[in-house]
């Protein structure tokens, strides 16, 4: 062959010398397939492609290694390699010629290597999952394990390769959901080229039963040489549908096909088992596997404990022994006896479960423990010798003080009493848990107490004559605490109205164990955001109860507790306050915009006035105190609160001279609506308008407003009026419109003593005041008729009103009774009337400040010159301004007969009959 390259190259050079080369043709060989790579067999084509050959006519020649492969030129630009060999590796190279007549050549292509790959790839078949969950599918992955491109896939499944084409051409990956054996193998190349078959992968379906491994006896621990039965059983399965695997991870590795199997116990089977179902129609279908179940053998057999509550058996009484296999379950206890070391062993009964029994003869004791089928037994347990006592006296271990929980560092004595004893003729034995061991005396003292002190003491003591012992007392138990408690304070009310008595009360772990109670003010700190704490009266030497009572609280104010006993005191309680919603006059806090709801992207801000110049606001969050710097903005005395963070707090003021200002609720809400109301209490009386308020527009109608939960205005009208408020309308109120609705608060009402009769702000008073007068009216002309006056008597009526109550406050002689001088002669009737504030300033007459007494004096001045006789004919009109029911008033009046006195002059005076009368007044409403 190479001579006959070398005769078509010499033909090709003949022809280059007359006729020149192609000016501008440059040829270049490529391949007809898409990959770089050649397979052992596999057939290449090689094809020549000239570079602005044009239309005209061309023919090739092709060489190997600079040497021509042919002897004749040929039309085809394709050079076929058919099964390709290592002996065709090399450098291909074409040429191509356009003529005759005029010959032109193109020059050599640039060579092409070629490399054979001396084998046949194989295919790699992977699953991203063995089984197949019930109604799932898992993926497969077929690829060529050599790098190379251009592959088509054809998966198989069966038992041999390309016995069942299940899926072909396809790029790689596929999805299956039936069990099975597969394989696959790739193709590329025209003719087909294959590659060899991967190796099988075997999907399973997973069948939902469940598959559970159990171990009987189920005991975790097993001793070397006991007899076990591992047994598979499937969920919802009939036994005779399933075939079982085993699986184990110990060093036997012997293949269970059964449903369960019996072995005895050694340590080269400690491992996991675990199971699973096979079904026997459906192929390659088996449950999920078991849990694993661990098996652990012990080599060493186990021995059995003797315990015995104690060796000295009481008069009368019995010891309680405890038999017991430690970290292992299941036995039963047998018990054995004899009366010495010399005597024969006897059983004392058959079994005990529990392990417990209870003897009262002294002798020798021991135990062993025994379960399962056959039965396994323990050792033999320790021997223990019991004794009985002569003693009949009883001991019994006391704590002084009697608190059997301490803390850390306070002192205690535990003291063993023996009941009918002499203390000469005893000697004292402790027993404890603790990590101490009490001396043996009769007294313990422990002090400092530590944490380690801990646990239960018992004692018993024995004659000092023939060491009789008594038997052991009942443990006591003493907990010693690391920390002395936390106190919890708390106050009632919350909310106060003006003059309320508010209670303090001061939870601590175990209050009646010689506690004592402390009660302190809290006075605000603005240099460290903190509070001093002074010390109230009345609390100077603690209090016994956990309860204490401030009277007369008007303000907002902040309480702390702490408890001592001996030497040692908790720490001080969280501060709790109790709040007034009243502005009082020393510091005040006011809110912009003046309303208790607002919404999340309103801006509110609080601001403090008073004496002050140094302020900090302060709210409660849930149960903790925040201050406003810490969430919010304060600047100077002004509290920012910011947008956009929904809130439901109280704040108030504290002044640097440790002052508060009264209390308010703030709530800022992500909602469409928000009622208008006071954020104030309103006195009664004034007039108050509540309205409803929409996020994102201002105009309402159909609005509905309800206090506690109830209807009570449905109109028309776009807000709530209240002319006069009184007590009866304080409550939560909300408002309701376009089908939403706000939130509800606390509308307070301040209830305030008259200040004046006349004032216009009290128009129920001076309904009940002018109704008061017309009964007194009619009344005094009742009495006129009746007594038959003479014509010249005069009546003079003083009123005693509030305002007289006010000025005797600072002119003492202003608390008498002012009347018009009478003329002498006359016989004069005195109306003194007491308004409320006559009963608040004036409690030693009254203790009810909701009656109104109206006297009416009657008295006979005589004639000139004589003295007036002493007078019983005093009438009292008693009108009740609160009752039970509040719209009626009763008027009582008591009438004496001035009459019968005269006829009885110079007689003893007879008992003073009285005449009631009761008029009912209903007030306006």
């Amino acid at each position: 062959m190479d001579q006959t390259l070398r005769c078509v190259l010499g033909f090709f050079l003949l022809n280059l010398i007359p006729h020149g080369l192609a000016q501008g043709n440059r040829p270049r060989v490529t391949t007809t397939s898409n990959w770089p790579e050649t397979f052992w067999a596999e057939t290449l084509t090689l094809r020549c492609e000239i570079e602005g050959g044009g239309d005209s006519e061309w023919t090739f020649g092709w060489r190997r290694h600079r040497t021509f492969s042919s002897d004749k030129e040929t039309k085809d630009n394709k050079y076929i390699i058919s099964r390709a060999t290592d002996s065709d590796n090399g450098d291909y190279e074409c040429i191509g010629r356009r003529g005759p007549p005029n010959s032109t050549f193109t020059p050599w292509s640039e060579p092409f290597k070629l490399t054979v790959t001396p084998r046949t790839p194989k295919a790699e078949l992977r699953a991203d999952n063995t089984s197949i969950p019930a109604g799932g599918a898992v993926t497969l992955t077929c690829d060529v394990n050599s790098p190379s491109s251009g592959w088509t896939y054809i998966l198989y499944r069966g038992d041999h390769p390309g016995t069942q084409d299940d899926g072909k051409n396809f790029n790689g990956r596929i999805s299956v959901s039936q069990g099975g054996v597969y394989w696959c193998r790739g193709e590329r190349g025209e003719p087909v080229y294959y590659t060899h078959y991967s190796d099988s992968v075997t999907i399973n379906i997973i069948l939902s039963n469940r598959a559970v491994a159990t171990l009987q006896p189920h005991w975790t621990e097993i001793y070397s040489g006991e007899k076990i039965t591992f047994r598979c059983e499937i969920e919802g399965g009939d036994d005779s549908e399933w075939e079982y695997e085993w699986e184990t991870t110990t060093s036997e590795r012997s293949v269970r096909q059964s449903k369960s199997f019996e072995m005895t116990a050694t340590s080269y089977r400690e491992g996991e088992y675990k199971c699973k179902g096979k079904h026997k129609t459906e192929v390659l279908s088996s449950t999920p596997w078991s849990t694993p179940i661990t098996l652990k053998v012990s080599e060493q057999k186990p021995k059995a404990e003797l315990k015995a509550d104690d060796t000295d058996i009481p008069v009368g009484g019995y010891v309680t022994l405890t038999c017991d296999v430690r970290s292992s379950s299941g036995w039963k206890y047998y018990f054995g006896y004899r009366a010495d070391k010399s005597s024969h062993p006897s059983s004392i009964n058959d079994v005990s479960l529990a392990g417990q029994i209870s003897v009262s003869k002294e002798g020798l004791y021991w135990c062993r423990g025994a379960r399962g089928n056959p039965v396994y037994y323990t050792e033999d347990s320790n021997t223990i010798q019991l004794k009985e006592n002569t003693v009949a006296n009883k001991a019994v271990v006391t704590l002084h003080p009697d608190w059997s929980e301490i803390y850390n560092d306070e002192s205690i004595t535990l003291r063993c009493e023996i009941q009918d004893g002499d203390d000469s003729e005893w000697e004292y034995e402790w027993e404890t848990s603790s990590s101490f061991k009490p001396p043996k005396e009769k007294e313990y003292s422990i002090g400092p107490a530590y944490t380690s002190h801990s646990g239960n003491y018992s004692c018993k003591g024995r004659k000092k004559s023939d060491q009789s012992p008594t038997g052991w007392s009942i443990p006591i138990t003493l907990t010693v605490l690391y920390s002395s408690p936390q106190p919890v304070l708390t106050v009632s009310p919350l909310w106060l109205s003006p003059g309320d008595s508010v209670t303090l009360n001061c939870e601590v772990k175990h209050p009646s164990a010689g506690w004592r109670f402390y009660w302190y003010k809290a006075i605000p700190k603005l240099s460290d955001n903190s509070y001093s704490y002074q010390l109230l009266s009345g609390s100077r030497n603690g209090t016994e109860k956990y309860s204490f009572i401030v009277h007369g609280q008007t303000h907002t104010a902040g309480y702390v507790c702490r408890a001592g006993r001996g030497e040692m005191n908790t720490p001080y309680s969280k501060p709790k306050f109790v709040w007034s919603g009243d502005l009082p006059s020393s510091a005040s806090l006011t809110v912009s915009p003046e309303r208790v709801q607002h919404f999340t992207s309103d801006s509110a801000s609080l601001e403090c006035k008073g004496n002050s110049t140094l302020w900090r606001v302060k709210f409660q969050e849930d149960s903790s105190l925040a201050d406003c710097s810490l969430r919010d903005t304060m600047t100077g005395s002004t509290c920012t609160i910011k947008s956009f963070i929904s809130r439901n707090n109280v704040y108030w003021c504290e002044s640097g001279s440790g002052e508060f200002s009264n209390a308010v609720n703030i709530t800022k809400q992500n909602l469409y609506i928000i009622l208008v109301s006071p954020v104030h209490p309103v006195t009664e009386g004034s007039s108050v308008i509540l309205s409803c308020r929409l996020r994102h527009s201002d105009i309402v109608s159909n609005v509905f407003f309800y206090r506690n939960n109830k209807l009570i205005q449905n109109d028309t009208r776009k807000e709530l009026n209240i002319s006069a408020v009184s007590k009866f309308d304080e409550g939560f109120y909300k408002c309701q419109t376009s089908g939403r609705e706000s939130s509800q608060s606390w509308m307070s009402v301040t209830v305030v003593a008259v200040s004046s009769l006349g004032n216009p702000s009290y128009p129920v008073i001076l309904v009940i005041v002018g109704l008061i007068c017309g009964v007194v009216l009619i009344i005094l002309l009742l009495l006129l008729y009746r007594c038959r006056q003479s014509k010249d008597s005069c009546l003079i009526r003083s009123i005693q009103s509030e305002s007289t109550n006010q000025d005797s406050a600072t002119n003492p002689a202003a608390q008498h009774h002012k009347y018009s001088p009478p003329l002498q002669g006359d016989e004069c009737h005195y109306e003194s009337i007491k308004g409320p504030g006559d009963t608040a300033h004036d409690a030693n007459q009254s203790q009810s400040q909701d009656v109104t007494y109206s006297l009416i004096e009657l008295k006979n001045i005589g004639k000139k010159g004589k003295k007036p006789e002493p007078d019983n004919s005093m009438i009292y009109s008693d009108v009740r301004l609160e009752t039970e029911d509040p719209s009626v008033l009763y008027s009582q009046v008591s009438c004496h007969n001035p009459g019968k006195a005269k006829k009885n002059k110079g007689k003893p005076t007879p008992a003073i009959t009285e005449e009631s009368v009761y008029s009912e007044v209903k007030p306006d409403q």
